[in-house]
């Protein structure tokens, strides 16, 4: 599990450094990034590199919106605070997501039923989470930028946490049921 979870940095970080725009990063495919990152030598992956990582993805995320929802300087000073405020707020649920994989990679090999139950519910309690966050913010990006404009964002959001996810799921094994 700790080398899959190696590959996934390797594979996340990869994908974050030759992705600019995300057309880009829709145009490839999960499978391109995973072999790449197997040819890599497995590194140990620490807090601090996890942080790191996070850190990352989040100065990322504000670039792909920055590239990819248009806005006039106006709107843009209003926008941005707002933005960050809503990126903060969902470093909560994503430190959940964190230490849920974290607990998965620990327990991979001597998991018990209880646990399994127990990482399925905390997952998608950080899905809820998030969702309800994306979700009452919609009103509040309204206020800044027009309802089209807020629409982009909320689908360029759900795209990169949809190839976040899909990284994820790519890297981490499945659970052991035998």
């Amino acid at each position: 599990m700790r080398k899959a979870l190696t590959y996934f940095v390797a594979a996340l970080a990869t994908f974050l450094l030759y992705n600019t725009s995300m057309l880009a990063q829709a145009a490839q495919p999960a499978q391109q990034a995973a072999p790449a990152a197997a040819s890599q030598q497995p590194t140990t992956v620490n807090d601090k590199d996890i942080e790191l990582l996070r850190q990352d993805l989040r100065d990322q995320r504000k670039q792909i919106v920055a590239l990819n929802l248009p806005l006039t300087a106006e709107e843009a000073t209003k926008f941005w605070p707002v933005f960050d405020q809503y990126r903060k707020e969902a470093i909560k649920p994503n430190d959940e997501r964190w230490a849920v994989i974290k607990e998965y990679a620990t327990n991979y090999d001597t998991m018990t039923d209880a646990q399994a139950e127990s990482l399925m519910k905390r997952a998608n309690t950080v899905d809820e989470q998030l969702l309800a966050l994306r979700m009452r913010y919609v009103p509040i990006f309204e206020k800044v930028i027009s309802p089209k404009k807020t629409a982009l964002l909320y689908q360029i959001d759900r795209r990169v946490d949809l190839l976040i996810n899909l990284q994820l799921s790519s890297m981490i094994p499945m659970v052991n049921a035998k």
